[in-house]
């Protein structure tokens, strides 16, 4: 299983900044290669300031960098935004994640 750091709520990775039934991802931060629930428990516990990926980038852009609270299953961001859900377990996630998007990617 995949450590999920910050502050979590429960094993499908909500935190006390997102916690409804849709917010079940994480984001692995470029800065530290963490998985963290949100940018808000990323700020208030890595102890360092976060790094963007960019998207456009041909190397970043097939990084797996969100992770599935539900099952584990670790996608890359295009995986991630074409249907808004897991690609393994079809898992929803919560669409109003992608008003946040430019805090973790570049090129959005």
């Amino acid at each position: 299983m995949t450590i999920v750091k910050g502050k979590t709520i429960d094993a499908e990775t909500r935190c006390v900044h997102w916690h409804s039934d849709l917010d079940i991802i994480a984001l692995k931060f470029k800065c530290c290669g963490e998985y963290y629930p949100c940018h808000e428990c990323h700020e208030e516990t890595a102890g360092h300031p976060p790094e963007r990926y960019s998207i456009a980038d041909p190397a970043e852009s097939q990084l797996p960098v969100v992770l599935c609270g539900k099952c584990g299953n670790e996608m890359t961001f295009e995986e991630y935004v074409k249907d808004v859900k897991c690609t393994a377990c079809a898992a929803q996630f919560n669409p109003g994640c992608k008003l946040h998007y430019e805090l973790y990617f570049e090129d959005i």
